[in-house]
């Protein structure tokens, strides 16, 4: 268990990228009052998912439009054919606390 950063930290609607040395970059989403954490690598353009259009439960990567389930880490839309990891999340006091095992 690792603890990521500050609920408040992460308005809801908007998402943000958590550095954790020894691990690749990970975002962190508020969707609606609820915490959510995926790998933050497309996997298909390379590009930070933090940056991409959050709409609900789903991001759009900012480069070519692939989409993923912020949940599941599911790839939704062409051109991401690959899932994301997806992390546990819970609160602990203010903080967001992932689960990397």
């Amino acid at each position: 268990m690792v603890v990521a950063c500050k609920a408040a930290a992460v308005p809801p609607g908007e998402g943000k990228r958590i550095e954790i040395p020894g691990h690749a970059p990970i975002a962190i989403f508020n969707v609606d009052g609820k915490f959510y954490a995926i790998d933050d690598t497309c996997t298909h353009g390379n590009a930070s998912l933090c940056e991409g259009f959050l709409d609900g439960r789903v991001i759009e990567c900012p480069f070519h439009s692939g989409s993923f389930d912020v949940v599941t880490g599911e790839a939704l839309a062409y051109p991401a054919t690959a899932p994301v990891t997806a992390y546990g999340v819970r609160m602990e006091g203010g903080d967001i606390v992932l689960d990397l095992d």
